[in-house]
């Protein structure tokens, strides 16, 4: 099957890629993420995907829309975990199944799915709503099994690694000193 595979960045592609192919699927990335705050960690995270992209012959598909105030104000109605986090999955996965639909993959899936820092059963939701909104198909995959291969992966290939989700808001939980997500 051809995947639309949503990427966050290059580092949580190494083993959804790898599964992915494994499984006999040809996934293409996907990088859609306004969400990525400040705009230099959104460029620095951009060209970790283009670069482990280039490392894997993967094909790349990039929206490189940042309409910040647009997102804000979607999370805003929302600010709290988790239903903060369920607004921005929304997002994302919305934008991945519609591209899917006009790029006429047979599924997408997300790279969100391999963190064990996000809401899985959120991303799940989103993915599944996404994927009956635009009438594809969400291929859902618990890629966690795989977190310790993805951090190697991205290690050994020099991928710059982040500290936190993407958004303003994680980025404070972050340096404030919160820890994983159940």
């Amino acid at each position: 099957m051809r995947i639309l595979l949503h990427t966050c960045c290059g580092p949580c592609s190494c083993h959804p890629v790898s599964s992915l192919r494994l499984s006999g699927h040809r996934p293409t990335a996907f990088f859609f993420n306004p969400n990525i705050h400040p705009y230099r960690e959104f460029e620095r995270r951009l060209e970790a995907m283009k670069l482990f992209a280039r490392s894997e012959a993967l094909d790349l598909l990039i929206d490189d829309r940042y309409d910040l105030r647009s997102l804000l104000e979607k999370m805003l109605r929302s600010p709290e975990k988790p239903e903060r986090c369920l607004s921005c999955y929304r997002l994302r996965l919305g934008e991945t199944a519609r591209t899917c639909r006009e790029g006429a993959f047979d599924a997408f899936s997300t790279t969100l799915l391999v963190s064990p820092y996000q809401y899985h059963d959120l991303v799940r939701k989103a993915g599944e709503e996404a994927a009956a909104d635009h009438g594809v198909r969400f291929l859902y995959n618990d890629f966690r099994n795989g977190w310790a291969e993805t951090i190697a992966t991205a290690r050994e290939k020099r991928l710059y690694r982040q500290g936190y989700c993407g958004c303003i808001f994680s980025e404070v939980e972050r340096y404030r000193g919160r820890r994983r997500v159940e």
